[in-house]
């Protein structure tokens, strides 16, 4: 049976001369701790150690009958009672002081009796770790729990759109696209499984079990295969959206099992924040294993290859390219060539493609790079600044550029995903297309294609970052330069291009 014992801080606020009221909670064999956030004088407390014998007075007591036994007590007109406040008969005259004590005395009742009422509720199994402490905050600040009525997804905008944390703003723009697109697979899951079972599931953050998100990762792993399945099902659920999801462009693909390992991280995070805003006390991902992405070995190009593209008259190869395939370019020369001399900065500079379009002039310090990566930038004054010595090469395209963009930028950017294309194309132009081995983020298994079919941005990066480290092998030299944290286990795939590289270089003795 349960039974609730209550003690007194020996932490005494010297401006107020108060002590908090502590509580334990008795549950089986178990008992469990929590702060009342109710704080009295000392002397307002009555604290007994032997429960079965304690006793609290209705008149005093000499100092030798206070562990009486309980006939002397009903002899005597005392009253047996467990530890807890009281305002003895000498302190009646109304006095602030009197009245505040009252009230607190009052308020500790009705805390007991709100705690035996919600274990008495709660599936028992559940009672352990914080729970007494969730339940007194509950108590104390129920228009916190009153918002978790709000739903899943006004929660999770929430998460995108406001400061928390040690964040002193919003998540950036890039990563808020990543959640929405989990956002949306929920309520497309909420929908296709209220339409397929009729069971009138709500994705609710504090109903949501293991056997739900199991559920739903499983849904994920085969909703391209179900949208073709039911074509009209999903016409309806990519056209309504509930009214707090922010609905975009949705195009429905297949999902490698790295994607859904990054979906159940985001989904985590966004459980984590509602635990600890106070929304919920549900917990779904404690005990549960979302997994390892697994990662090929990086490719990059070599520093020659580099050259090549740099050096490639890209006019000449335009002229001699059919209609066709400039057709498939998708933007004319003068574009491409633009995009090229970035593709070539980019590779002597390894920022991520979004630092990369925010670079300004001002980044620039006596021929130094320095800005602080977007993607540390959350972690506060843990955040790692790059710095990077500009290549004299790196230099004169910045002069080249010097005020050709209206924003004010080092170059005149395209999109992310015009700049991918444009890759792609100036990789065909400079004729680098050997073969290369990459691991098929849809199946798992590494297939043999051209470099060119692959080339995206961030293969800049990597050859910033892997022909380096081929020469210097310091990740946290290269490190500073790149912005990778120390200890990145993106290293760790670049040593194991070093290893290939001495098998080949052993194999002259041959």
């Amino acid at each position: 049976m349960a039974r609730i014992e209550l003690r007194i801080s020996g932490k005494i606020q010297p401006e107020t001369g108060k002590s908090e009221i502590l509580i334990r909670y008795y549950f089986t064999k178990h008992d469990f701790y929590a702060k009342s956030e109710i704080f009295i004088k000392p002397e307002y407390f009555e604290f007994y150690i032997d429960r079965k014998k304690t006793v609290a007075p209705q008149k005093p007591i000499p100092k030798n009958k206070l562990t009486a036994r309980k006939e002397d007590a009903e002899k005597n007109g005392w009253f047996l009672r467990n530890s807890g406040m009281i305002v003895t008969s000498n302190r009646q005259i109304e006095t602030e002081d009197v009245r505040y004590h009252k009230e607190q005395s009052e308020k500790i009742d009705a805390l007991k009796k709100y705690i035996v009422e919600q274990g008495e509720k709660a599936d028992k199994s559940t009672i352990g770790g914080s729970w007494l402490a969730d339940v007194v905050d509950r108590y104390n600040h129920p228009e916190k729990y009153n918002k978790a009525k709000r739903s899943f997804y006004e929660l999770a905008e929430e998460f995108l759109t406001k400061p928390h944390g040690d964040m002193e703003h919003p998540i950036a723009s890039s990563h808020a696209r990543v959640y929405r697109v989990l956002i949306r697979a929920v309520a497309r899951y909420e929908g296709f499984r209220n339409e397929t079972e009729k069971d009138n599931f709500v994705f609710d953050i504090n109903k949501v079990t293991q056997n739900d998100l199991k559920d739903f990762f499983e849904y994920l792993k085969n909703e391209y295969k179900l949208s073709k399945r039911y074509p009209k099902l999903f016409e309806r659920l990519l056209n309504n959206y509930p009214l707090a999801v922010s609905a975009g462009h949705v195009k429905l693909q297949e999902r490698g099992e790295n994607t859904i390992i990054k979906m159940k991280t985001r989904l985590k995070t966004l459980f984590r924040y509602f635990a600890e805003e106070g929304y919920t006390t549900n917990k779904p991902f404690e005990g549960y294993k979302i997994g390892t992405e697994k990662v090929g070995t990086p490719i990059y190009i070599t520093i020659a290859e580099r050259n090549k593209i740099a050096e490639t008259d890209m006019a000449a190869v335009w002229e001699s390219m059919t209609k066709e395939d400039k057709a498939k370019a998708r933007m004319p020369l003068e574009t491409l060539m633009v995009q090229r001399d970035i593709f070539v900065f980019h590779c002597f500079v390894g920022c991520r493609v979004g630092d990369l379009m925010r670079l300004t002039a001002k980044h620039i310090e006596k021929g130094v790079l320095v800005y602080t990566p977007h993607k540390t930038k959350d972690a506060g004054e843990d955040a790692t600044q790059a710095r990077v010595p500009l290549h004299k090469k790196a230099a004169e395209l910045i002069k080249k550029y010097k005020g050709a963009d209206s924003k004010g930028r080092l170059f005149p950017f395209v999109t992310p995903q015009r700049y991918n294309d444009a890759i792609k194309c100036i990789f065909t132009m400079a004729g680098i297309t050997r073969n290369v081995e990459i691991r098929n983020a849809k199946t798992g298994e590494n297939e043999i294609v051209p470099i060119n079919t692959v080339a995206s941005s961030h293969l800049a990066r990597r050859t910033f970052v892997g022909n380096l480290y081929f020469r210097v092998q310091d990740p946290n030299l290269i490190g500073k330069m790149s912005g990778h944290v120390d200890g990145s286990e993106a290293f760790k795939r670049y040593r194991k291009i070093e290893d290939e590289t001495l098998k080949d270089v052993i194999s002259n003795l041959d």
